[in-house]
């Protein structure tokens, strides 16, 4: 309720350091051990993907806490999942600053980050020491000078693997040169061959998604879905960021970089739909892109996405907007007669 009062000086800040100011509260509560909201949660927003129970469909996408410093803080929003990384098996710095833009006027965000990251081996064990009052994915990426970019998702998916509840591997950023063309050809069979072989090391073998760009080709939806389910992977994240700039209207709208946000919501929605049409059921479908509310987060659903993600709607809607869209999930499903959210999954 506050946080209508707190956004103006928020947005007053340059927007990577109020990011870094916003990571450092949520880290602070989490370790102060602040309780979830009671109560055992509801039981029409529990599902079940890839194996693992969900307590609700509600997630954090992989960019907003890249090095796992603020775990609990984030499910004490009232997430179901929280998704870290981007890591890198290298610290890397990232693109040169300034390198995140807010659009206020479009509702949205351009970034051009660049995997910036301080390496999976100082954020494993944070994410190792978390409470998990939820699923805890780790989201993998290669970084930017590596040679051998398949090595280092190899890397990358075998060591988070031991400690994740379901592991991501990111080829879509558009904000490391080169990224996007494993999504193709053989780039793309030998990752996905490779990252199904590292994630089978552990002992418990996590659930595998692979995270895709919005800005494809129907060629490539047909490409991606025949690999990912020739090569065992669990689910597919539709999508990243896009390097499209729809109608923008903001000082910022020409700025290099990522596009997220509201006006990414009908390109994001076009790509879900065609990714379940390209797949049909036999993979689930995590939704991310412009989601800001429980009608939109339902309509993805419907659409065939079994989970959302939500990224730039929670820097303009504030931290209860997990909680908003949980309590609007159960309303529209009860209204439309669904006793589990999985029933109304493509029901669109």
């Amino acid at each position: 309720m506050m946080f209508p009062l707190l956004r103006p000086a928020l947005f007053s800040i340059e927007a990577e350091r109020a990011h870094g100011l916003t990571i450092a509260m949520l880290e602070a509560w989490g370790r102060a051990g602040t309780p979830l909201a009671a109560g055992p949660g509801d039981s029409r927003l529990r599902i079940n993907v890839a194996g693992v129970a969900f307590a609700n469909p509600i997630g954090l996408a992989a960019g907003v806490d890249k090095d796992g410093r603020a775990i609990d803080g984030f499910f004490g929003l009232g997430l179901g999942a929280v998704e870290i990384g981007t890591l890198t098996p290298l610290p890397q710095a990232g693109n040169p600053r300034p390198r995140l833009f807010r659009l206020q006027g479009d509702r949205a965000v351009i970034n051009r980050m660049g995997f910036n990251n301080g390496g999976l081996e100082a954020a494993l064990p944070r994410a190792a020491a978390a409470k998990r009052r939820g699923v805890l994915g780790i989201n993998v990426g290669a970084n930017k000078d590596a040679t051998d970019r398949i090595a280092d998702y190899r890397d990358g998916v075998e060591k988070a693997a031991q400690i994740a509840d379901y592991v991501t591997i990111n080829i879509s950023s558009p904000n490391t040169p080169g990224l996007r063309d494993l999504q193709h050809g053989a780039a793309l069979t030998e990752l996905l061959a490779a990252a199904d072989e590292a994630r089978r090391m552990p002992i418990q073998r996590p659930p595998l998604f692979l995270k895709v760009a919005p800005d494809l080709e129907p060629s490539a939806i047909d490409e991606i879905a025949r690999a990912a389910i020739d090569h065992h992977i669990d689910g597919l994240i539709v999508s990243n960021t896009t390097i499209s700039r729809p109608g923008l209207t903001s000082a910022h709208a020409a700025e290099a970089g990522g596009l997220s946000g509201a006006p990414l919501a009908v390109l994001a929605r076009q790509r879900l739909v065609d990714f379940r049409k390209a797949t049909g059921t036999a993979l689930p479908l995590i939704s991310v892109g412009g989601i800001g509310s429980a009608e939109e987060a339902y309509a993805r659903i419907r659409a065939g996405a079994s989970l959302v993600q939500l990224y730039t709607a929670l820097v303009y809607e504030g931290p209860g907007l997990p909680r908003r869209i949980a309590r609007g999930l159960s309303r529209l499903l009860k209204q439309d007669g669904y006793d589990h959210v999985a029933d109304a999954v493509g029901a669109g």
